[in-house]
């Protein structure tokens, strides 16, 4: 076998719904979901010394949008197929990429495993969308607790450490593949900026268990993300990164003009509330 393709094609009722669904994941893997490390998608190890590039790239054609994700000789392409149809294709180069030999007879076991890529890539796409929680799930992380006996600290929106941790765990989208101690440790400092250490990341592992986010593999020392995991990891980020962050800002440049003017009309309006109830600070 020199190359093989393996293909899944989801057709939307709506032409117009099919094309929003595609934008918005090409808004996540810009960064939410941006698979910085492939060996998510195509479930291998990379090492330092691994051969190949590693990377993913949206590519404009005219109105035509395609992501491609690569990984040593073999890629993974996305695009809306006919106005209509999301399209993912896993094209493999090499059967060794996804450690596979080349003979014929092991064609079964490379389609299972390009097939197991186009699914993961799914996974990661469908975290990013549709995740709002409900009100008892976010009172239950973001208060202190009592869990399986033992007193739970509280995950609040907002704290720096627990942001990091969010992304980092968004980043990695470990419900794929789990992630360690350490992997987590690593990735929590980079985003925090400063040093994160081994005792905080084993308090922070031991609260996301007890919050029920998160479980620990049989016989490894790897842990995944539960659905409700990776719903509130994704929640914390979009709505930190993509709501919070940019309403803020938005009463300066390089917010649009009309939303500056609207936001200074509702000051003013505040402004009045505030002096006509005798609330306003004494000088």
């Amino acid at each position: 076998m020199r190359q093989i393709e393996v293909s899944r094609t989801l057709v939307l009722d709506v032409p117009r719904q099919a094309r929003a669904f595609f934008e918005a994941l090409v808004a996540d893997n810009l960064d939410l979901g941006r698979p910085d490390e492939i060996k998510l998608i195509f479930g291998r190890r990379i090492r330092k010394d691994t051969p190949g590039s590693f990377a993913t790239k949206v590519v404009t054609r005219g109105v035509e949008v395609a992501v491609n994700v690569f990984y040593k000789h073999s890629r993974i392409k996305q695009y809306l197929k006919e106005g209509r149809a999301l399209r993912i294709e896993t094209v493999v180069n090499s059967p060794t990429d996804l450690g596979c030999q080349r003979r014929l007879a092991n064609l079964h076991q490379l389609q299972a495993k390009a097939r197991a890529a186009n699914r993961r890539l799914l996974t990661i796409q469908r975290v990013g969308q549709g995740c709002a929680i409900e009100t008892a799930l976010l009172a239950q992380i973001s208060q202190p607790s009592l869990q399986e006996g033992q007193r739970t600290g509280a995950l609040r929106f907002g704290d720096p450490r627990v942001m990091a941790l969010a992304g980092a765990l968004a980043i990695l989208l470990n419900t794929v593949v789990g992630f360690t101690n350490r992997s987590l440790r690593a990735q929590v400092s980079g985003l925090l900026g400063g040093a994160y250490s081994s005792a905080q990341v084993t308090y922070d592992l031991r609260r996301l268990r007890l919050k029920g986010l998160t479980r620990r593999i049989e016989h490894s020392n790897r842990y995944v993300l539960t659905a409700e995991g990776v719903r509130v990891v994704v929640f914390y980020t979009k709505l930190y990164n993509r709501l919070l962050g940019p309403l803020l800002a938005a009463d300066r440049p390089p917010a649009p003009p009309d939303l500056r003017d609207a936001l200074r009309v509702i000051d003013r309006r505040v402004d009045t509330y505030v002096q006509h109830a005798r609330m306003g600070i004494a000088a």
